[in-house]
């Protein structure tokens, strides 16, 4: 699609559009949450399996203070976004974009006509598909913070990256093929777009230095980064001892320390990881489950079963004929 066709595409007023000129330029909260606070719940947009999406934001509508159940990034298409993010105004400007965890509260000044910008919706399960693949020594702290808490939400610190990058094609190019793939989805959009998003994040590293506004929080999380490294590439024999001796920390303060940041211990951490391989096996591989159980370092059959049934509601072997059935 040429950059003409998409402006223009895009440049349509939506039915929501029309349908804030009609109200005089009032938000339908309904549309965006069920609950009393505005928190805007991604089941609204995204599909149970999705893990990203594309969404035009609303125009000619102030929204009030909100935050969200995921992760968003902003993106100016054409023209400005406006808005206060926390307690800072920020004016987004074209090519630029802005991540928002969920704790972060923001309020955004209407749009006008040509005020074009892109709301990327992502599931904060979906940087654990990307985490192997960055390299915490080479990463900027802000970024680094950023990822573990969209990962580990667990402290509600509100978090937001500014990033300047207008004149950076390689990032353009990425967002432009993302929102295209999504109005005009194919067989392997889905993929693509996870693609796309995984190799955004890694330019938005190597172009840290047009990071322009930070987190309001900024702990050091170097080490907690390649813990989760470690139990993602380690799960099978991982050993707290063993991280330890690898990060040249003592096993108590290295554990105090994980618990801190991630609010689990190395030990749930290891097994949230060890049953997430565990369920992938049994849906996408016809190994016995006492061979899924091995492959995942368990030897105790019966205990992997309880804390399997606890975590997913089945036991393994009723998950296989679940899956079998849809």
């Amino acid at each position: 699609m040429a950059s003409s066709d998409l402006f223009q595409q895009l440049f349509i007023e939506t039915e929501e559009e029309k349908a804030v000129l009609k109200q005089k330029n009032q938000v339908k909260k309904d549309l965006y949450t069920d609950q009393v606070d505005f928190i805007i719940e991604s089941e609204k947009f995204l599909g149970k399996e999705n893990m990203i999406m594309v969404r035009k934001h609303t125009r000619f509508v102030n929204f009030p203070k909100h935050k969200h159940d995921y992760i968003e990034i902003n993106y100016v298409y054409h023209g400005v976004l406006e808005q206060k993010v926390g307690n800072q105004k920020i004016i987004l400007k074209k090519g630029e974009l802005l991540l928002l965890n969920q704790y972060i509260e923001h309020e955004i000044k209407a749009c006008n006509r040509e005020d074009i910008v892109i709301n990327f919706i992502i599931n904060p399960r979906f940087f654990e598909y990307i985490f192997t693949y960055l390299s915490a020594d080479r990463m900027e702290t802000n970024i680094s913070d950023f990822l573990i808490s969209s990962i580990f939400n667990y402290t509600n610190n509100g978090q937001f990256l500014y990033f300047a990058v207008a004149e950076i094609e390689s990032i353009q190019e990425l967002v432009r093929k993302m929102i295209v793939e999504i109005m005009e989805p194919s067989l392997l959009s889905d993929s693509m777009v996870k693609l796309y998003m995984g190799l955004l994040f890694i330019e938005l590293i190597k172009n840290s230095d047009r990071l322009m506004k930070q987190n309001e929080s900024g702990q050091q999380q170097d080490v907690i980064m390649e813990s989760l490294k470690y139990i993602d590439q380690n799960y099978k024999n991982a050993s707290l001892y063993e991280l330890a001796d690898q990060l040249k920390q003592s096993h108590y303060g290295l554990s105090k320390n994980i618990k801190k940041i991630t609010k689990q211990t190395f030990k749930e951490l290891l097994q949230e990881k060890r049953l997430s391989v565990a369920k992938k096996l049994i849906e996408n591989m016809d190994l016995p489950i006492s061979a899924v159980i091995e492959e995942v370092g368990y030897d105790n059959m019966s205990y992997f079963y309880r804390i399997f049934k606890k975590k997913f509601g089945f036991t393994p072997k009723e998950y296989r004929k679940h899956i079998n059935k849809v």
